[in-house]
């Protein structure tokens, strides 16, 4: 028996505000559909943020549809629980992939929190804050105890473990219950694939490049979904690459090789097909409005869009100088620095709390916050 797990599509995002990149991941998701199709998988996977929020745009609620509908023709269900992002995270209400029930979706969810398929045990549960972490831990150890009656089992989630993003976590590894045949995993961009318990542990990681902080894993090990083979005794996980819409360059730049560099950079983005993506740190000492000037003349009409870190001798005095892993000052980094190890359960909350406010989920924002300070009532 083969299937498709695939993840993180965030359909829907407008990556810097561009028109563009919004259809960058339109495209790719429409070649994942078309992949899956010529794979004829028994059946599909989807472990969380299909969209890039819980209220989506409508052309990506008739996208979703349109692919839907045709691998309902194929006869072939999709088995798939909300993410973080898609996720309302209140009471009685719906994330928008119940919206696909008739187009031969399954949700995973509270109200079915698992199904049968051809006698191989699927199941799961919806993405779950650190905050409730307690009511996550019961519901896969429950799904652990209800997949024994089968000889073959998949766990599906949507969440962070701690032995692959160390410091923003909702599981530790030794949460997971030992007995499944292949965890489904999603939220982590980058792929993983690694042995657990008696089976596979795997992120398929995203379909398009939602950060600049994936493009070395995304160089390394492509980004698409995997096709998993469950017939042999060890799951058998194969990685299915999905071609990008467009170059994402990253480049460092010493500025006394700054106008050579930028010349062999403008001839290689002159044969690309596409508008790429750059993102570029200049290095030395040099006058700011100088770069700036010279970058925008020379690539800002062959780029779709330029991001520009000034890494300058001497820019700071005294202190450290922070960058994230993008090279750049990152909010989320100075939350961190912040609190320290010391105070690790104020800074959890505060990069929750950022992430939701920066996706607009204002009512979810102040849900996690009543949680939070109910511990100091």
């Amino acid at each position: 028996m083969r299937f498709v797990h695939i993840s993180d599509n965030h359909l829907g995002f407008r990556q810097f505000g561009l028109f563009e990149r919004e259809n960058d991941f339109y495209d790719v998701f429409d070649r994942a559909v078309e992949e899956i199709i010529e794979e004829r998988p028994d059946f599909v996977i989807h472990s969380g943020d299909l969209f890039e929020a819980s209220r989506p745009p409508t052309r990506a609620l008739l996208l979703v549809q349109r692919s839907f509908s045709r691998l309902k023709d194929e006869n072939i269900p999709i088995y798939a629980i909300p993410g973080n992002h898609d996720t309302i995270m209140r009471k009685n209400t719906y994330p928008p992939q119940i919206l696909y029930e008739m187009f031969g979706l399954k949700l995973i969810g509270q109200k079915n929190p698992f199904y049968v398929h051809d006698g191989v045990f699927i199941g799961g549960s919806p993405y779950i804050s650190k905050y409730y972490s307690k009511s996550l831990k019961e519901r896969i150890k429950f799904l652990g105890e209800r997949s024994k009656d089968y000889d073959k089992s998949i766990l599906v989630l949507h969440q962070a473990i701690d032995k692959y993003l160390p410091y923003e976590f909702e599981l530790k590894i030794g949460d997971l219950p030992r007995c499944f045949d292949y965890y489904a995993l999603g939220h982590i961009h980058n792929r993983i694939i690694d042995d657990f318990g008696r089976g596979r542990l795997a992120y398929p990681g995203s379909t398009e490049i939602w950060r600049i902080d994936e493009l070395k894993n995304y160089r390394k090990k492509g980004k698409g979904f995997y096709l998993v083979d469950l017939d042999g005794d060890l799951p058998d996980v194969q990685g299915v690459n999905l071609e990008m819409s467009r170059d994402v360059i990253e480049r460092n730049i010493e500025f006394s090789e700054f106008e050579e560099k930028i010349e062999k950079l403008k001839r290689s983005i002159e044969e690309m097909e596409r508008l790429p993506m750059l993102y570029l740190t200049v290095k030395g000492d040099f006058e700011r409005s100088f770069v700036h000037k010279k970058l925008i003349d020379s690539l800002s009409n062959i780029s779709l869009h330029i991001r520009v870190n000034y890494d300058l001798e001497d820019d700071i005095e005294g202190g450290e100088y922070y960058k994230s892993s993008e090279g750049s000052l990152s909010i989320k980094d100075m939350i961190k620095m912040y609190y320290g190890e010391e105070k690790k359960e104020y800074s959890t909350f505060a990069l929750s709390l950022f992430d939701l406010l920066s996706s607009n989920k204002i009512e979810d924002a102040e849900e996690l916050t009543e949680k939070f300070y109910e511990g100091f009532k």
